[in-house]
């Protein structure tokens, strides 16, 4: 047993040095680690996992999100049949609490690299622009849907029309349904759709460019083929859709499925000269970085399939992608 001198047990042991936190290396400071454009799902998921990561964040929110018009969200872990503003509400709530995160209301408007950094102007509520600084910035602005030009379809898109069977195939299961489109993309789409019902009709208005085999297919599925011009879809009772021909007895329908053309909600991605695939979605490695280092991306900007919970995972993902390469230029090798 050893014995120790008073004078050792009476000293103050010298407090352990606190590590200092990371700092990117030498340069002029940003005003934030990470910029998030957008905030849906993607967007305000990325933002909570940064504010966890005790980074300085800033979401810009644009506006409304794509599913606006949609009744609710459905599949959405804990959050199956939540309506879209009250998700985001949620989500905006939950980033109260972090303080390194801030949401503002405003459109960005241009990205110009400098040096390692970033420069964005955005324009606000009042329309007066500011310019703000970041080390890496998040796209999330997803994507809009392009509607054929037919009368009723936007009226009734959320509604009576739908994009989704995973989405919204349940709520109308075991109902007469339609799909509305020509050659593969209604095919395929009819024959998925036939998962929530057995009475399917394609309506292909006009000529329907389908295969002998895709007929074929079809038809063993007891899907019905109408390939005379539509001239508009009507509101029934219910949300209900009628679908009314130039020529033949209208169609009535629980709900009309389509795969709806898109385009990226705004061209930051392309004015920052970032990839874009033959689809017209934002390009990503496996770390959801696009072709422009710095740059990242998540959501229904990118390519696959669009679902709000797959959106909130990748914003997820992106997020660790994100703090994990800031962290490691803060701590070079």
């Amino acid at each position: 047993m050893t014995s120790t001198s008073p004078a050792a047990t009476s000293a103050t042991p010298a407090p352990a040095a606190r590590p200092r936190r990371h700092r990117p290396a030498a340069g002029p400071i940003p005003d934030f680690d990470v910029v998030i454009i957008g905030a849906g799902s993607a967007g305000l998921s990325a933002a909570l996992v940064l504010g966890r990561c005790l980074r300085r964040v800033l979401v810009c929110d644009g506006g409304a999100p794509r599913n606006a018009p949609s009744p609710a969200v459905q599949g959405f872990f804990t959050r199956d049949g939540t309506k879209p503003a009250q998700l985001l509400k949620l989500g905006l709530h939950e980033l109260e609490r972090y303080a390194t995160v801030e949401v503002r209301t405003a459109r960005v408007t241009a990205i110009v690299r400098q040096g390692k950094q970033f420069e964005l102007t955005a324009e606000g509520e009042t329309g007066r622009s500011r310019t703000f600084t970041a080390r890496k910035i998040l796209l999330a602005t997803g994507v809009e849907d392009e509607l054929p030009p037919l009368d009723g379809m936007r009226e009734l898109w959320g509604t009576g029309v739908l994009h989704c069977p995973y989405c919204h195939g349940w709520e109308v299961r075991d109902q007469p349904l339609a799909v509305y489109g020509q050659g593969k993309t209604a095919t395929g789409l009819a024959l998925l759709v036939s998962r929530w019902s057995r009475d399917v009709v394609v309506c292909t208005d006009g000529p329907g460019n389908l295969t002998t085999n895709a007929r074929r297919r079809l038809r063993q599925q007891g899907i019905q083929v109408r390939e005379e011009p539509i001239t508009r879809l009507e509101a029934g009772p219910k949300d209900s859709v009628r679908v009314v021909f130039e020529t033949g007895e209208p169609l009535a329908r629980r709900a009309v499925f389509l795969h709806a053309h898109q385009h990226q909600r705004t061209n930051l991605a392309e004015l920052a000269g970032c990839r874009l695939t033959s689809k017209g979605a934002v390009w990503v490695d496996k770390n959801t970085q696009t072709s422009q280092p710095g740059i990242y991306a998540a959501g229904d900007t990118t390519p696959g399939t669009q679902q709000a919970i797959l959106a909130a995972a990748q914003g997820a993902q992106a997020a660790v992608h994100l703090n994990e390469q800031l962290t490691r230029e803060e701590c070079p090798k």
